[in-house]
């Protein structure tokens, strides 16, 4: 109540001011009337301000939103919000757009810093969104690469893992509404107007191929191979054709023959415009493949070490060096395996190093799913009862729960390949679409199901779903704070919610989960060590995926996947344990400040409720409610 209070009396509300509230005496030699004439005056000169941040945190969102349509519809926004006709469009990622869109978010920062603001919500508003401007605003120095709405400047517009060419017709496929004739019209527009978008790519690409900054060669390669894939069915077994096959039957006022007339125009436009878009790219890349260099890390890149700082400032949220990252992750790895060694010799695990060992229970058959459709969907159906019968436990810790739904979907075929082992997808903002959580099924050997529960806490509950649908629910922020990503608040969050589960007791009476729990934060505190090694000691891709094979005890499928995913996204692999580490910090802190009033509970509103924010903030957010209640108690 003090919080409320407080704030009460910082914007100037009468509630502050006792029986005084009630006077209703003016300044001497003022008339009443003048002298609330100058009252409304003065509230409406106090309101402006305020009014015009709001003006410019909806400008941010509609700046990102209307660049990034697809994205839009995703978050299930209306066209107030992202652009006039946005559910036919695909954006334009030109360098004349690019540059737009990043001079855009900085042009609104510098409108925004002029205005002042009170403390509290206001105040922190102000600087979250002025921190999400800059981030999308991309690095001073690099006109590279492409904005994106989750990890802000992306270095490579094509790569095997991310990047317009996937994630576009990806978005398309799961989120495109499909409820009505209008809505499959703006379906096939999409689909026609995919020579215009994937030639705005190649204009992108042509521009940063310009100054050398090309992906390195096996990248390159990798991504031959995911755009082949993409294009490889037939038109009508592709992902882009089946969901519109699918979901046309269930809308009540297309009669049959329309029906198959609009399915005839999706498919020539698939041949045409998407097969035949997509083909030049493949020609483009593979011409590119003599020019691309043999370095694994972003160091080889023109300027590369300044990229990396910024990437590490930015995705790792920290001031640490990556030479104190690099042993940060050394030392870590050091304690989990001594902690993992304990446990595994309790198990008659006690022959080899601490990763043969766990090498040997991953091959184990008792540990493994069968290699078959029947063994997948008991892969599919055991992480759906993993978030059923968690879920209601989180009460204990939690004072509310998240309004979305949540789903467990497998990649498709086509992904496979470079997809990560598991990642979650927000629902949209109108809960139209759920919480997605994907998992990778392409070798049986890379999802044991001592493995399992970790991921689905960490994916599901109370990871990344319940942060980041708690945060899309918060209507009272603006809106690119409720969609915002801060990779080591959200990542630390998540990894921070494995340890939580551990804490309430999941593993109690399965020590061999336990294991995978242990081996999961080795398998993060490994990403410390290899994201350093290849972008700043210069590490071959081949000394990386080593590394996590003999000391991470990661099978070769996944520690190919992983090592190419972090030749893409420098830094990202950071935020894990460097955002965990900062949580168990701020949480530590509360406990001994508070003692025995310390709540669990509270402490989890205090990181999620407020919204994500930097690390910085939320120590600063975290501090002052610590001391609010403390000045509560002493009174």
């Amino acid at each position: 109540m003090r919080l409320l209070i407080t704030l009460m009396c910082v914007l100037g509300l009468t509630a502050c001011q006792g029986e005084s509230t009630t006077d209703n005496s003016s300044p001497s030699g003022v008339a009443p009337e003048q002298a609330h004439s100058k009252a409304v005056e003065s509230e409406q000169q106090a309101q402006k301000p305020d009014q015009l941040l709001l003006r410019y945190y909806r400008q941010s969102v509609q700046n990102l939103l209307t660049a990034r349509s697809t994205y839009a519809t995703v978050l299930g926004v209306d066209e107030s919000v992202a652009g006039d006709g946005f559910q036919s469009k695909l954006g334009d990622y030109s360098p004349d757009a690019d540059k737009q869109l990043r001079q855009g978010f900085r042009a609104l920062n510098k409108q925004i810093e002029t205005q002042e603001t009170n403390t509290g919500q206001a105040a922190e508003n102000k600087a979250v969104m002025m921190h999400l401007n800059r981030y999308y605003g991309g690095a001073d120095d690099f006109s590279i690469g492409y904005i994106d709405p989750w990890m802000g400047l992306s270095p490579f517009i094509v790569n095997q893992i991310n990047g317009p060419l996937i994630d576009v017709p990806n978005q398309i496929v799961t989120n495109q509404p499909l409820q009505s004739e209008a809505d499959v019209l703006a379906y096939i527009a999409r689909l026609e107007a995919f020579d215009g978008f994937v030639q705005s790519l190649v204009a992108k690409l042509d521009a940063d191929v310009s100054q050398d900054w090309i992906p390195p060669k096996v990248i390159v390669e990798k991504a031959i191979k995911a755009l082949q894939s993409f294009v490889a069915p037939v038109v009508k077994e592709h992902p882009l054709y089946l969901r519109l096959s699918t979901e046309l039957p269930n809308i009540n006022d297309v009669s049959a023959e329309r029906r198959d007339d609009l399915l005839a125009q999706a498919e020539q436009a698939i041949e045409q415009n998407v097969y035949g878009s997509y083909g030049l790219m493949i020609h483009l890349q593979q011409q590119l493949v003599m020019k691309a260099r043999p370095e694994a890390g972003i160091w080889a890149q023109p300027n590369g070490a300044a990229y990396y700082r910024e990437a590490v400032k930015n995705l790792g949220d920290t001031d640490l060096t990556p030479d104190e990252i690099h042993q940060l992750g050394l030392d870590e790895v050091a304690r989990i395996n001594s902690e993992l060694d304990v446990l595994l010799q309790s198990l008659d695990y006690d022959e080899g190093t601490v990763a043969e060992r766990l090498m040997a229970v991953n091959q184990d058959p008792a540990y493994l799913y069968e290699d078959s459709d029947a063994g997948r969907l008991n892969v599919i159906a055991d992480l759906n009862r993993y978030i059923d019968e968690f879920t209601p436990k989180l009460a204990a810790m939690f004072n509310s729960t998240p309004p979305y739904g949540i789903e467990v979907r497998p990649f498709s075929k086509a992904r496979e390949a470079s997809a990560p082992g598991g990642m979650y997808s927000s629902p949209s903002i109108d809960g139209s679409q759920p919480g997605i959580y994907w998992i990778n099924l392409r070798d049986i050997t890379a999802v044991p199901t001592f493995e399992m529960k970790t991921l689905t806490y960490h994916e599901a509950n109370p990871g990344h779903h319940w942060q980041i649908a708690t945060n899309l629910a918060q209507d009272d922020l603006p809106l690119l704070r409720r969609i915002a990503s801060f990779n080591a608040y959200s990542e630390g969050w998540a990894l921070y919610a494995e340890l939580l589960a551990k804490e309430m007791g999941q593993y109690e009476d399965d020590p061999m989960s336990d294991v995978g729990r242990l081996k999961a934060e080795l398998f993060r505190a490994v990403r410390l060590v290899v994201d350093t090694g290849l972008h700043h000691k210069k590490w071959s891709r081949e000394q990386a995926i080593d590394y996590m094979k003999t000391v991470g005890a990661v099978v070769e499928s996944d520690a190919v996947a992983e090592v190419e995913r972090y030749m893409v996204w420098p830094g990202q692999a950071l935020g894990y344990k460097l955002g965990m580490i900062e949580i168990l910090k701020l949480r530590e802190y509360a406990q001994k400040q508070l003692g025995d009033d310390f709540s669990m509970k509270d402490f989890h509103d205090w990181i999620l409720t407020g919204g994500a924010v930097p690390m910085g903030l939320l120590k600063k957010r975290v501090n002052q409610a610590i001391n609010e209640q403390m000045a509560d108690k002493s009174e």
